[in-house]
Order: structure tokens, then C-alpha cells, then sequence
């Protein structure tokens, strides 16, 4: 029998499906394929909310369709806008739960790519929409195009968050190759 794979995917879905439950509003914060967002929506459950952000066309219409797809559109909602943007959309101290992926858009353009200046601001808004005892689940992918810099910029942030607002754990798989992506758990309040 095969083991599970262990990636920042399925650890970023194991501290997810540990904090939010059904009723809950959550935050995709990088829609990309919309597989994280139909996640959510599964665990917030047809009484909950799934806000999902992404800047590009493709994105937002994959995760549109995969929202029909699964029966879950009346959960989830798509913005076409950087996730940036989404106090907007939702009232401070009310989402139980983020995702952000940073990096690129799976089998996308690899040269539209998150970028650490507003992938920072969201975090900082993130911090503030998140409810008293909310999570954040970051994944930091590098080391193609966007190269190194928005990682460095994104831990240097996480290092400076005032440990009074939020826990910050780093993740790393010190023994792989090819640059793995980065696994972040953030806890408000804790």
C-alpha cells in the first residue's frame, strides 16, 4: 500500500480541517485551480462561505467551473482581484480561516507570479479579518521566475509579527530537492 504523500499541501489541509467547521467563513486567498477554495467549501459546509481571490482570468473562471462542477457555487464566490483587496469583502474578526499559495499558478504563466509587497498587505489584512482564535496556512513556492526574493521578503515579514497578535510556525523539508515549497501555519491569539 502506497504511503500518503507529504507535502505543504496535505499538512496545509490536516491544519485546516483541524480548525475550521461547518458554518465557518474562510478566505482562499490564491485561487488558482480552485481546489483549495472547493476544500474550504467542503468543510465550511452549506451553511458557510468560501471567498476566493485571484488576479488572473484563468484562474477565477477554472474555479467558477469547478465550483459548479462540485455543487458547491452557492458556498463558494469568486473575485477577479488581488487577494490584496479582501477587506472589502468581508468584516474584521470574522473569517475562521486563509489559504494563500505564493509563487505561480500551477501549469500557468510562470511569469505571473505573486509578488511580496501585496502578498504582505494580505497577510496584514488577513491578521485583521481572522476571528480571536482564526489560522492562516501559507505555502511559499520559489525558486523559478519569482525567484528567491518574495520568499525572503515573506519570512522576514513572518519573523517581525508581534507573537502577542498570532503563533507563526515555519515548516521546512530540510532533505528535498528542487526547492519545496514552504509550509507557514499562523494561529491568531495564541
Amino acid at each position: 500500500m502506497p504511503l500518503p504523500s507529504f507535502n505543504a499541501l496535505t499538512l496545509a489541509h490536516s491544519f485546516l480541517s483541524s480548525h475550521v467547521k461547518p458554518g465557518d467563513l474562510c478566505i482562499d486567498a490564491t485561487a488558482g485551480r480552485g481546489r483549495d477554495t472547493v476544500f474550504l467549501c467542503r468543510l465550511v459546509g452549506d451553511s458557510g462561505r468560501v471567498l476566493a481571490y485571484d488576479i488572473q482570468k484563468d484562474a477565477v473562471h477554472e474555479t467558477a467551473a469547478l465550483l459548479e462542477k462540485e455543487h458547491l457555487s452557492h458556498i463558494g464566490q469568486v473575485f477577479q482581484k488581488s487577494h490584496d483587496r479582501m477587506t472589502e469583502d468581508a468584516e474584521l474578526e470574522t473569517v475562521r480561516a486563509i489559504v494563500f499559495n505564493f509563487g505561480w499558478l500551477p501549469g500557468g504563466d510562470h511569469n505571473i507570479f505573486t509578488r511580496a509587497q501585496t502578498s504582505i498587505r494580505a497577510i496584514e489584512q488577513g491578521l485583521k479579518l481572522l476571528a480571536p482564535d482564526g489560522v492562516m496556512s501559507l505555502s511559499i513556492y520559489y525558486g523559478k521566475e519569482n525567484g528567491t526574493s518574495e520568499r525572503d521578503a515573506l519570512l522576514s515579514y513572518l519573523s517581525s509579527i508581534d507573537p502577542k497578535i498570532a503563533t507563526v510556525l515555519v515548516g521546512n523539508f530540510v532533505n528535498r530537492k528542487n526547492n519545496p515549497a514552504i509550509p507557514v501555519f499562523i494561529l491568531k491569539g495564541v
